[in-house]
């Protein structure tokens, strides 16, 4: 029998490369706009989490912690297939968005929590004997300075489930993984495909940490001045 030789050939993979650079922009955009609504879940349950009322601090820690002890793909699979089965039919993008901003909603309750409770002690009390209401002691005093100790933890956070959402090809959403797993079947470049698609995670995932290090300065001023 006469050896086989293997040799890598990306030329076929880059072939497709308006496919991979879709597919990247799909995985960006919905992690993107699912960690919008994540936050914004997040600073509502945050304070709900902290609440002495039962009632009310209850539903929360139910939702953060059956969210962080299932699997990721799971959730997704219940909201895409199990919701379906009740009449309620989402769109693949729509079910993957829904999934993902429940599951980093989850994960942000539980950081942003912890930076307003740091933030918290001796704060309320002074703000409020200089008259202000309970909702601009929040957004001016509180979620300011929390949010500054918890940002790079949010933007870690952020980074894990972008690479997380690989899994939500499976539901046929077009995303980088799919544009891989397409490219895959076509050339028979197992190899090659996925170590392509594995260069263009991991530098989406550098790129967002560089970028957010860059504009950090800007979202927290008082730092900088602080520093002088």
């Amino acid at each position: 029998m006469g050896e086989v030789v293997w040799s890598m050939r990306f030329s076929e993979v880059f072939s497709y490369s308006h496919m991979l650079i879709s597919g990247l922009i799909v995985s960006i955009w919905v992690c993107i706009v699912s960690a919008g609504i994540g936050f914004a879940l997040a600073l509502v349950c945050a304070e709900a989490r902290s609440s002495s009322r039962l009632m009310i601090r209850a539903p929360v820690v139910w939702y953060v912690e059956t969210i962080r002890n299932t699997p990721f793909i799971v959730q997704l699979f219940f909201i895409y297939f199990g919701i379906a089965a009740l009449g309620l039919r989402l769109n693949p993008s729509a079910a993957a968005i829904a999934a993902l901003s429940l599951n980093i909603g989850a994960y942000f309750t539980e950081i942003v929590r912890g930076g307003l409770e740091n933030s918290r002690r001796g704060i309320s009390e002074a703000a409020r004997a200089q008259g202000m209401t309970p909702l601009q002691v929040y957004w001016r005093i509180l979620l300011p300075p929390a949010l500054a100790k918890v940002d790079r933890l949010l933007v870690g956070q952020f980074v894990l489930v972008f690479l997380g959402s690989a899994v939500i090809s499976q539901i046929a959403v077009e995303d980088l993984t799919y544009a891989g797993q397409f490219i895959q079947t076509r050339t028979f470049r197992a190899f090659e495909s996925y170590l392509v698609i594995t260069v263009m995670y991991a530098a989406a995932g550098i790129a967002f940490a560089t970028v957010y290090a860059l504009i950090r300065p800007f979202l927290f001023p008082w730092e900088r001045d602080v520093r002088r």
